[in-house]
């Protein structure tokens, strides 16, 4: 009984030490974007991805409130922020259910956020670089490169899956 409250006791100090360094981490990136955002470099990326979004969203209008949190999730993923994307995802959700007519059933634009959201392109893997930090990693950034290779294949792969199973279901008639 002694090793376990020890172990209990050790996994519990471990779980602190590694969320304030997730916190401290995501605090830091949240603020720069919050001066990216201030300097108009997110509306810039934003327009950047724009029509990209625009293409793989053909249903939702471009001035529709869903384009602009699509255009945010994206934004976050990018830059790692996972955890700040959520909330602009589960708006983009909400406003292509509005689309959808209140269907309980995903459209083709719901299933295409959420396979480009799960698989997500990111050039600053935020949280695995605070992870490493935590765990006092010589060179916690060398991830970086990996990361966006890897990030860049799973965004087209799970893009071409979305479009090959839509066009399937539209070449049975299911659509």
């Amino acid at each position: 009984m002694e090793e376990i409250n020890e172990a209990v006791f050790a996994g519990a100090k471990d779980a602190v030490t590694i969320c304030l360094g997730l916190i401290s981490i995501l605090v830091f990136w949240l603020g720069l974007m919050r001066i990216a955002q201030v300097a108009g470099l997110l509306v810039g990326l934003a327009k950047l991805l724009r029509p990209i979004a625009s293409r793989l969203f053909p249903e939702v209008p471009p001035s529709h409130p869903a384009m602009g949190y699509i255009l945010s999730n994206m934004t976050a993923n990018i830059f790692g922020l996972g955890n700040a994307a959520t909330p602009m995802g589960i708006k983009a959700m909400e406003q292509l259910k509005v689309l959808n007519d209140g269907k309980d059933s995903a459209s083709r634009s719901m299933i295409t956020l959420l396979a480009v959201n799960t698989a997500s392109i990111t050039l600053i893997p935020t949280t695995v670089i605070s992870i490493r930090m935590s765990y006092d990693s010589v060179s916690p950034t060398e991830i970086v490169g990996t990361t966006l290779l890897a990030t860049t294949c799973s965004t087209i792969g799970a893009i071409l899956i979305d479009r090959y199973f839509y066009y399937r279901r539209v070449r049975k008639g299911h659509v």
